[in-house]
């Protein structure tokens, strides 16, 4: 009985915190709007865009790069065995494009900026920072949170543009300069897949992304414990949710996105 209890408290504690961080979204986007409209806000955003864009530059260049250049190596010596070398540059740009390139940089971001929101906010809200903007009659979701997802949400996108880019041209150096597979059989049959669409699917979901890692973070630092240990395990909490939130996002953006596209697109022959 113990045990049962034991486990119905977690899951009554799990729908909780789940109600709680809706609530808390909710709030954030309540404050978006009004953001967005009142140009006066916007100072707080630019700061905000250096962190979260600018210094995920670098971050997001090497792991899209070596994303391409990964998938290039298994594709190719599968490909060799076969003889059917002018597919690989379908396979590696689509591959980028759809699902690694947008999946993995947004696992990245967690970590690197959903990590630092988490612990910037926890930090304020263990030396009571937030407490004295409540004093002060500011609301702290206003001042600290929204600036923070508008800047995920306009520049995670961006990055995942990044990741693309570099990720296929990895893809790229790999096949042609490593495993001297012929430039043009590289890109011939990639033209001719690859579509429009394509191109923004990743920074569609990524959008999406970027949201979620923004909203969990930013309560994940809102509700931590007092003391560096709550701060610790905030920030750890933040990246594991921010993940497993990016994953199953991706699956169910994916099945929505894969629908639409073959509905108003229709099938298409990757080989």
């Amino acid at each position: 009985m113990k045990l049962v209890a034991n486990f119905g408290g977690r899951v009554l504690h799990g729908v909780e915190a789940f109600g709680d961080l809706c609530r808390f979204s909710g709030q954030a986007f309540r404050w978006l709007l009004e953001v967005v409209l009142n140009r006066r806000h916007l100072r707080l955003l630019l700061p905000q865009l250096y962190e979260i864009g600018t210094k995920s530059i670098p971050v997001v260049v090497i792991t899209g790069a070596f994303i391409g250049a990964v998938l290039a190596v298994q594709t190719v010596a599968q490909f060799q065995q076969i003889g059917y070398t002018p597919a690989i540059g379908t396979i590696v740009n689509l591959s980028v494009l759809r699902e690694l390139g947008p999946v993995l940089a947004g696992v990245m971001l967690a970590g690197r900026v959903g990590g630092g929101l988490t612990a910037e906010l926890g930090t304020m809200r263990v030396t009571e920072q937030i407490d004295a903007l409540r004093a002060m009659g500011a609301d702290p979701i206003r001042v600290l949170v929204v600036p923070r997802l508008m800047a995920c949400m306009l520049l995670i996108p961006i990055l995942v543009v990044y990741a693309d880019l570099m990720g296929i041209m990895g893809g790229y150096f790999v096949s042609t300069y490593v495993y001297s597979i012929n430039s043009s059989e590289f890109w011939a049959l990639s033209q001719k897949t690859v579509r429009y669409s394509d191109i923004f699917y990743g920074p569609f979901k990524s959008l999406f992304f970027g949201m979620a890692i923004s909203l969990i973070c930013c309560y994940k630092g809102f509700r931590c414990a007092p003391g560096a240990a709550g701060v610790g395990k905030a920030c750890t909490e933040s990246f594991v949710a921010s993940c497993m939130a990016v994953i199953a996002m991706n699956f169910f953006l994916g099945m929505a996105l894969n629908a639409f596209e073959l509905f108003f697109l229709g099938t298409r022959s990757v080989l």
